[in-house]
């Protein structure tokens, strides 16, 4: 089967976030500089640099989140766990600003350190970010938000001889429709020229 996506498909559902996978959620907490705090995950979200290191994610409507981030110019990514998936499902429900997820999923929060705004206290790692650029790409409310990384937790259990080990914890990650995954099985592959 081929199709251009301007044209259409002709299937029940669009199967290019099927194609796309599996994808990591960037959990994103935010705060409005009045001091609300907001909670919502991406799967369009992912490292971009080692030095200085660098995240990105991609929201595809104007959400508190974005807004939030051109108020105060910081947000922080936590990661999602299997144990969190449900708080986390909660937290996609698309609830008016005035509303706090934390409190809707019944998350704990704590403070992070270089930028005002909370994160999940039971995430297996989180990472504070400083807004770099914003960018508008095609389609009527498409943006890539840019940050640079400030300041990582990790929680203790999850750190086994040196490394911070998945299997510890086992990420949730998004496939196409409703489909997500969990990582149970990890290997080592060693590069050629290693």
């Amino acid at each position: 089967m081929f199709y251009r996506p301007k044209d259409g498909h002709g299937l029940p559902h669009s199967p290019f976030n099927a194609i796309v996978t599996p994808r990591p959620i960037g959990w994103i907490s935010t705060r409005s500089a009045a001091g609300q705090d907001n909670l919502a995950p991406y799967s369009f979200f992912n490292g971009i640099a080692y030095t200085p290191p660098q995240v990105m994610f991609a929201t595809t409507d104007v959400k508190d989140s974005l807004n939030n981030i051109r108020e105060t110019g910081v947000f922080c990514v936590n990661v999602v766990s299997e144990a969190l998936m449900h708080a986390m499902n909660i937290t996609s429900e698309n609830f008016e600003a005035s509303v706090d997820e934390f409190v809707k999923a019944g998350l704990e929060k704590a403070d992070c350190e270089t930028i005002d705004c909370a994160r999940v206290a039971a995430s297996p790692a989180s990472m504070e970010c400083k807004m770099t650029q914003i960018i508008k790409a095609e389609g009527p409310a498409n943006f890539v938000v840019f940050g640079e990384v400030t300041g990582i937790h990790m929680r203790d259990d999850c750190v086994v001889n040196g490394r911070f080990d998945v299997s510890t914890y086992q990420p949730l990650s998004r496939l196409g429709y409703r489909d997500y995954t969990v990582v149970r099985e990890v290997f080592e592959l060693m590069r050629p020229d290693d």
